[in-house]
């Protein structure tokens, strides 16, 4: 015969605490029919009798009375751990675990998780920056930011703000060599490229093609596998750049990088703030969110309004420089 162990147990623990199999199947929630089944159950599992039964009494036979010594400690620990799982989800102290993309993301993660820090002392941050999508139950993932949809069935996702894609330049290289007027000037322009760091291609600008997404090849001259040293390269006068408008953002308003062809700047994606269900998340998990959402929903620190895109007074260089590739 099946015997479920653990409600034989308990009800025979219960019988024993309350001296009635009824009042025990009370405490428990379940009927005094299923009550005395566990507990016949066990007597049968065990061939032996636990109870001395009367019509108004029932108490322990020495087979019981040493049963109830020998499991009661087990099962109150196991209760005990029970419990500790029920609770510590509530509790702030304790680590948390981050992922989100290398690339673009890392000055607005940490700004963040800095200020949760100074918020929560007793929170251990542990972050995972990675422009692969990994397995976020294997890499035990409380939050998570990722470009675009979501990575994994399951996982709840909230929008945080538009990833914009401006071609820059600085001053100096327009001096130098021109503004471009068209996606077909940029094939006389000096141009960089971005290599993805866990393909190795050579990734094409994203451009905007009337209301169409599209692809625009550019022959670099310096290509790189890390946007901070695209963003040098460009702020240096060697090259345009399409960048992340996360990075460009504090270059254009300080003058150091102007914006071009922004009639072509793609409607790109945009990030996204990735949990499983608030209803388990540990507490710490719960604030971040709401911090991370509180912070960075349309914040315009990061994305670039019409004016920036166009500033006023932006002087198109004189003479035709396009076509020269000289250093």
């Amino acid at each position: 015969m099946a015997i479920n162990e653990l409600r034989s147990i308990t009800t025979f623990i219960k019988a024993a605490e309350l001296g009635s199999l009824r009042k025990a199947a009370l405490a428990l929630s379940i009927s005094p029919q299923a009550a005395s089944k566990a507990l016949a159950q066990l007597e049968t599992h065990l061939n032996a009798r636990l109870f001395h039964r009367t019509t108004r009494v029932m108490s322990l036979t020495d087979a019981g009375q040493r049963l109830l010594e020998d499991v009661q400690p087990a099962l109150l620990g196991m209760q005990r751990a029970l419990q500790s799982a029920r609770t510590a989800k509530d509790e702030f102290a304790g680590p948390l675990r981050i992922t989100g993309p290398r690339t673009t993301f890392q000055p607005v993660l940490w700004r963040l998780v800095d200020e949760f820090c100074d918020l929560y002392p007793d929170i251990q941050p542990d972050v995972l920056l990675d422009d692969g999508i990994g397995n976020w139950v294997e890499d035990r993932v409380d939050v998570g930011f990722r470009l675009g949809p979501s990575p994994h069935e399951g996982v709840i996702a909230r929008r945080l703000f538009p990833v914009q894609l401006p071609i820059c330049g600085s001053p100096s290289y327009f001096e130098r060599f021109g503004i471009p007027a068209s996606l077909a000037d940029l094939a006389d322009h000096r141009c960089s490229a971005y290599r993805h760091p866990s393909t190795g291609k050579v990734l094409p600008w994203r451009v905007k093609l009337g209301d169409q997404p599209g692809d625009q090849p550019v022959v670099p001259t310096i290509c790189s596998n890390d946007e901070l040293f695209e963003l040098q390269a460009v702020l240096a006068g060697k090259v345009l750049g399409q960048l992340a408008g996360v990075t460009a953002a504090p270059y254009i308003r300080a003058g150091e990088l102007v914006p071009v062809l922004v009639e072509h700047m793609p409607d790109y994606a945009s990030y996204f703030v990735y949990f499983g269900s608030r209803t388990s998340q540990p507490a710490r998990a719960r604030a971040f969110i709401d911090l991370a959402v509180r912070r960075l929903t349309d914040n315009s620190d990061y994305v670039l309004n019409d004016k920036e895109l166009n500033p006023r007074g932006r002087k198109r260089a004189s003479g035709s420089k396009r076509g020269s590739r000289q250093g």
